[in-house]
């Protein structure tokens, strides 16, 4: 140990990563559970009373989940069809769902059996919803109209006919039992009060509709479509307030938290992204497995649970801090028994010296191999899976030790055709971070010299080299453009 320095491994700061209130709120959530589902899952909603079980729509059924089970608790199956948008009512008791047959349908939880089948629609009905008053349903359907439906007698009170197009979404007021939303695939959101003939507002969203959000208070209403999302004020006739385009692909999914203080949003693209409702700027972000077509979150947030196009249902629920056991008191001892124990009482003084015992540091796996001058050990070392795909830094750290003793040359040489490739996929996923590129680079070159006599005889590693050299002549490129705008 005597006269050997430990690598020191620099601490690069994470680019493009702010440690906030935000990051740590939306990171405090356990690994996900993931259920395979029958389909795509179309629609998530949890029930809004405690055990706050959530339903889960998916192909031709909707099934219901506790807040920690992997199996349905409960399943509605009794739809001909594709069935869509399982929603609860504000008790927690009911359950509307539309279908690809045009039918509405009313359950109760506690049953099987549909105790009201509303008909009317002449196509897929893909939003449904409760008004606040719990004696009404709204539709909205694949035939351009939407309906009020009154549960008590099953029929029909109003229907609307005014948008051109699929009416995929909508939401009803919370504050006001006869006011709705509807989205529609011609591009426009309408906003319906059931006691008029007309919608009351209308407002060009530009893109095809897939999700709209009324906010609790009703002064804001939040559209998605596109790549947009799209934020409206009510109180001042629909005027819009903010356009977002932080996704790349069709956003199909709105939700906020429980505070109303975040906005969620989820698109094809995998992302689900967290907005602040103070001035919309993207605060977190979460990535997925793939594309995202619904979303939902707990009460206090309590779980986040995504649906994809695969099937697969995401569920994230929230850690808990762990309570801190209350230790016992410790036992008096008897007040002679510092007589034991030289000095225990002792207070120190300011000039007193302190000489502490020397602490013994533990070399890690690679120190020991470079101490002993195995540095083609060492680099082994350092290129196990667990260190390459997570602690990159350590890996270069110990590359540019080699380097430093002039041995990297060494290293590199005599590797075999696997010990090659991961050096290689090593090279192409860091060589042009620019934290990294000065010391990979050389690595890149030393590798050039060492295995272009053997190019031509594994297939793995020549589309690696010639990925690598792609990498470093884009790299190239758009240094020489940079320095073409700076210098002008």
């Amino acid at each position: 140990m005597a006269g050997y320095k430990p690598v020191a491994i620099p601490a690069f700061p994470k680019l493009s990563e702010k440690i906030t209130p935000d990051t740590l709120y939306w990171k405090r959530y356990k690994t996900p559970v993931q259920i395979k589902e029958f389909g795509a899952v179309t629609k998530i909603d949890f029930s809004p009373v405690q055990p706050c079980n959530y339903a889960v729509t998916a192909s031709t059924r909707i099934h219901i989940y506790g807040q920690y089970s992997q199996e349905p608790i409960k399943t509605f199956s009794r739809f001909k069809d594709t069935a869509y948008c399982g929603t609860y009512r504000d008790d927690g008791r009911l359950l509307a769902a539309g279908c690809e047959d045009s039918i509405v349908q009313l359950f109760d939880i506690s049953g099987k059996a549909a105790l009201r089948q509303f008909q009317g629609h002449s196509k897929a009905v893909h939003f449904v919803d409760f008004t606040s008053d719990k004696y009404r349903i709204v539709s909205g359907s694949d035939d351009c109209t939407s309906k009020v439906w009154d549960i008590p007698n099953g029929t029909e009170i109003v229907a609307y006919k005014e948008h051109t197009d699929y009416v995929r979404c909508g939401c009803t007021s919370k504050l006001n039992d006869n006011l709705f939303v509807t989205g529609s695939y011609d591009h426009t959101v309408k906003v319906f009060d059931a006691r008029t003939e007309k919608s009351v507002l209308s407002m060009e969203h530009g893109q095809p509709v897939e999700s709209v959000l009324l906010f609790p208070s009703g002064g804001l209403l939040v559209s998605a479509g596109g790549r947009y999302v799209k934020v409206w004020d009510m109180l001042k006739g629909g005027q819009l307030l903010v356009s977002l385009r932080n996704h790349h692909k069709t956003v199909t999914s709105l939700c906020l938290s429980s505070s109303g203080q975040r906005l969620l949003s989820g698109s094809l693209d995998r992302h689900v992204k967290v907005y602040s409702t103070m001035n919309y700027k993207v605060v977190h972000s979460f990535d997925y497995a793939a594309s995202i077509l619904s979303l939902a979150l707990a009460p206090d947030d309590e779980m986040i649970v995504v649906g994809m196009t695969n099937g697969v249902l995401n569920i994230k629920h929230r850690k808990h801090e762990e309570k801190k056991l209350i230790q016992p008191a410790p036992r008096k001892k008897h007040p002679r028994s510092r007589v034991f124990v030289r000095g225990k009482d002792y207070m120190p003084k300011q000039d007193d010296l302190l000489v502490s015992k020397p602490v013994r540091e533990h070399l890690k796996k690679y120190d020991k191999l470079l101490k002993g001058f195995q540095v083609s050990k060492a680099l082994d070392a350092v290129m196990e899976l667990h260190i390459r795909m997570h602690k990159p830094e350590i890996t270069v750290a110990v590359m540019h030790e080699i380097n430093r003793r002039g041995t990297l040359k060494n290293a590199l040489a005599g590797r075999d055709e696997k010990q090659l490739s991961f050096l290689l996929s090593f090279l192409i996923r860091h060589v042009v971070e620019p934290r990294f590129a000065p010391i990979l680079v050389n690595v890149a070159e030393q590798i050039i010299d060492i295995y272009s006599p053997v190019l031509g005889q594994s297939s793995i590693i020549d589309k690696q080299f010639i990925k690598l050299q792609d990498l470093i002549e884009k790299e190239i490129g758009y240094q020489e453009e940079l320095l073409e705008v700076c210098w002008g």
